[in-house]
């Protein structure tokens, strides 16, 4: 390879500061084995197994034959910031106005852009563990560096504000929360949220608030941190209704922050995706604006499915698992299996899960542990079965 060659295949510092999401390695193993013909139970993909309510689709089609197939405003029609502001009002009380509203290309989009314009480099992010896969490298491509927070598994992976004060250095910039949690399933109290946010005020810090899963809340109440109305000014919400509607492919995120922000995300945003798909703008409204019985049913389907499948992972010996409080996520501890002949970290078993019981899971490492694997439940009972007795054979011969 000559000198020119070498030159040429250089990389930023920026990409190499990162690595490939752990979850999409999975599903592209996971997809690998079913070209080859094998059966495989799939407890990798983040992803509601519910089609797409009806009248949310209904809606994309109108969009189509209307012919509403043009670019529209870069954060979104003003109909459905409108949208995203009266839906977070109704339910969490809130106080938004459109202009403190972005829709974007999914919520992933969305938490990128915040940290891009909040997180400088050198500047500290706090990170509760586990924590989800992307939120880390996105702090560092945005040149910030994460400070870790350890929780403790005995005690359903709490997060307090005094743990989050311990951390707290001049560099702080930026608070990370995600609750209810991938890939834990946990969710911090109203209290642990209210006590957080109010420290941060006090201390001039960012709070990101990744709310993907705030309708799978099984504890009672759900909860925002947008509704704490005297904070807002250092509070951005993250949001999607890729969960929450059984939306995933669709791709359509959004943020609720102070107009600054939300300004600087939309002029990034003008330079990268541009506005997210007008068909799907559509349907987003009739899916926010429209009947939310659907929410409801897909939770308590959730809350079964949780049940079953940790009963289940609890049935395997050696095999231990916190129940999780919301998300649609099971997080087994497999640490007595560690150092078993080959077997030496949760990638090891996941690895060896996948490609001789094909069952795939996602390894603890891509969340910042080592001792779990994530099992998503979203699926049917009769799969959750199927994946479950490979798992429980598999564990017996190792």
């Amino acid at each position: 390879m000559t000198t020119a060659t070498t030159e040429a295949l250089r990389l930023t510092d920026r990409i190499n500061r990162i690595e490939p999401s752990a979850t999409m390695a999975v599903v592209a193993e996971a997809d690998k084995l079913r070209a080859q013909g094998i059966d495989v139970v799939d407890f990798g993909a983040g992803e509601p197994h519910f089609a797409t309510p009806q009248h949310i689709k209904d809606a994309a089609i109108a969009a189509i034959q209307g012919n509403f197939t043009k670019y529209t405003a870069v954060p979104g029609t003003p109909e459905l910031r409108d949208a995203i502001v009266h839906r977070h009002a109704v339910d969490f009380d809130s106080d938004y106005r459109r202009e403190e509203a972005i829709a974007s290309t999914g919520g992933k989009n969305a938490l990128f852009n915040a940290i891009q314009v909040l997180v400088d480099h050198g500047d500290e992010v706090i990170l509760p563990v586990p924590y989800w896969v992307s939120f880390k490298d996105i702090v560092r491509y945005a040149g910030g560096r994460n400070v870790l927070l350890e929780t403790d598994e005995s005690r359903g992976f709490r997060v307090t504000a005094e743990m989050v004060a311990s951390l707290i250095t001049a560099r702080t910039k930026v608070i990370i929360l995600n609750s209810p949690s991938n890939p834990s399933g946990a969710v911090m109290s109203a209290e642990d949220l209210t006590a957080v946010v109010r420290l941060a005020h006090e201390r001039g810090i960012w709070v990101l608030s990744d709310e993907c899963y705030v309708y799978l809340n099984y504890t009672g109440k759900n909860f925002s941190v947008g509704s704490l109305r005297e904070y807002k000014e250092r509070i951005v919400v993250l949001g999607s209704l890729s969960k929450t509607y059984a939306m995933t492919g669709w791709r359509l995120g959004y943020a609720l922050g102070p107009t600054a922000v939300v300004s600087a995300m939309s002029k990034l945003q003008s330079q990268s995706t541009s506005n997210p798909t007008s068909i799907v703008q559509k349907a987003a409204v009739t899916a926010l604006k429209g009947p939310q019985e659907c929410v409801e049913q897909m939770r308590r389907e959730y809350i079964q499915l949780r049940d079953h499948v940790v009963k289940g992972l609890r049935s395997i010996p050696g095999v231990t698992c916190t129940l999780p409080e919301g998300a649609f996520y099971a997080y087994p501890n497999i640490s007595t299996f560690l150092g078993r002949g080959s077997v030496k970290s949760a990638s090891d078993v996941a690895g060896k899960l996948l490609r001789e019981a094909h069952v795939a899971t996602v390894p603890g490492e891509g969340f910042g542990t080592g001792d779990h694997i994530r099992v998503s439940y979203a699926t049917s009972k009769a799969e959750l079965d199927r994946g479950l007795e490979r798992m429980r054979k598999f564990f017996a011969a190792l």
